[in-house]
């Protein structure tokens, strides 16, 4: 199916049932399962406004939500701008491989261009190799590797 029929904008109140639909798909790719409240409290902060830490981006086919890009801006030590962290990215799976994972990505670069924000940044899975297949030709992979408590 042509990708061009795909919209890609901000994320909107009226995309909760959704945006919720595929986050929840996401946390399931990576076997992680959260409670309703916190459904709730990541939408509101992704769709606050007044809340600029955090921005989601969607890609929309024929009135249905397709692709999600969840966001978080924050500060740098080694930066005065902001940087972005692309914290979550998925695409529904009876579209995947369309380009539109690709697209999600190019319109979270623009918005960090417009905001004149440091750079982009995202992690995935050592054995996520569909998704490294499109990583690897838009962006630049690095050397770190995440510890976490």
């Amino acid at each position: 199916m042509d990708n061009r029929a795909v919209t890609l904008r901000t994320l909107v109140p009226g995309d909760r049932d959704d945006w919720k639909l595929l986050w929840r798909r996401y946390l399931s790719f990576y076997s992680t399962i959260r409670d309703d409240a916190l459904y709730e409290h990541t939408f509101a902060r992704l769709t606050d406004s007044a809340y600029p830490a955090m921005c989601g981006f969607v890609a929309e086919r024929n009135g249905r939500l397709v692709g999600i890009a969840n966001c978080i801006v924050h500060d740098h030590g080694w930066y005065q701008q902001p940087m972005l962290y692309l914290q979550d990215l998925y695409v529904d799976d009876l579209v995947r491989g369309q380009g539109i994972g690709r697209r999600l990505i190019e319109q979270v670069y623009h918005y960090a261009d417009r905001e004149a924000l440091a750079g982009v940044y995202w992690m995935t899975q050592s054995d996520n190799h569909q998704a490294m297949r499109l990583y690897d030709k838009i962006a630049r992979k690095t050397d770190f590797i995440k510890y976490q408590r």
